[in-house]
């Protein structure tokens, strides 16, 4: 199986109801554009979330890093490109390019997925389900290179909380809890209207630890990354005052 039967990619426009007030896409809508493209790819090889939840099962995002070299504008077209360059027993590693049409990157990233039963919440073995087809299309780095850092870890010292909010209809995806890129929009919404005036999103990684869901508080709190990057920003998101749902990190230029 060559590569052109393991790699898809994707093209899409930057509308100008997808661009903030700076004229570059939300990266928020960017994520979108990533999730989207991993369903297809997916899709397409008999293991898109359709497929899997008649046999009550489906993905569930792990970890995602995305660096950007330079955001999209307005009326641009981008493409995205999708491969897997990993399968372990429990995760998948996804990779991302998202390129200009004339195939110069605008930025990569990286991502982890697990397959869930839908009614235990436990992982599933992707080495065993249908037969471990999904081994078919793994490419690895050395054969389509994703040349930005992995994912890094988080330690909180004495994070600050920052704000509090409600969840609501509109915060919650097809598999019952808060959307993934919806926690990415409520965090970038901690900072202010300068930062995103004076500075470019360089890049953004993002935890999931544990589900949350429609009625639930959602608490966040923000620390430096430290002393040395002062443009960077940890944030960890808790729900009802308790668990922790996810953490982040932000890095500007």
């Amino acid at each position: 199986m060559n590569l052109n039967n393991k790699i898809d990619t994707y093209e899409v426009a930057v509308e100008p109801f997808h661009a903030d007030f700076t004229g570059r896409m939300f990266l928020g809508i960017l994520g979108n554009h990533l999730l989207n493209a991993a369903g297809r790819h997916s899709q397409r090889r008999g293991w898109g979330i359709g497929t899997l939840n008649e046999e009550h099962h489906t993905w569930v995002l792990s970890r995602l890093s995305i660096e950007m070299q330079e955001m999209p504008r307005q009326y641009e077209k981008i493409q995205i490109m999708t491969w897997v360059e990993s399968v372990i027993r429990l995760f998948t590693h996804r990779n991302f390019a998202i390129l200009r049409p004339d195939g110069t990157p605008y930025g990569y990233a990286r991502s982890i997925w697990a397959m869930i039963d839908t009614e235990t919440r436990k992982p599933c073995d992707l080495l065993t389900y249908a037969d471990g087809d999904i081994l078919r299309y793994v490419v690895s780095d050395e054969e389509n290179v994703c040349p930005i850092d992995g994912h890094g870890r988080f330690r909180f010292r004495d994070p600050q909380l920052v704000r509090t909010i409600d969840t609501y209809y509109s915060d919650v995806d097809i598999n019952g809890h808060i959307n993934s890129i919806k926690y990415i929009e409520h965090i970038l919404d901690l900072l202010p209207r300068e930062r995103f005036e004076q500075q470019v999103l360089h890049r953004f990684e993002i935890a999931y630890k544990t589900e949350a869901y429609m009625g639930d508080r959602l608490s966040f709190y923000l620390q430096p990354t430290d002393a040395t990057q002062p443009d960077s920003f940890d944030i960890e998101v808790r729900k009802n005052e308790a668990e922790v749902v996810c953490q982040a990190r932000i890095a500007f230029q």
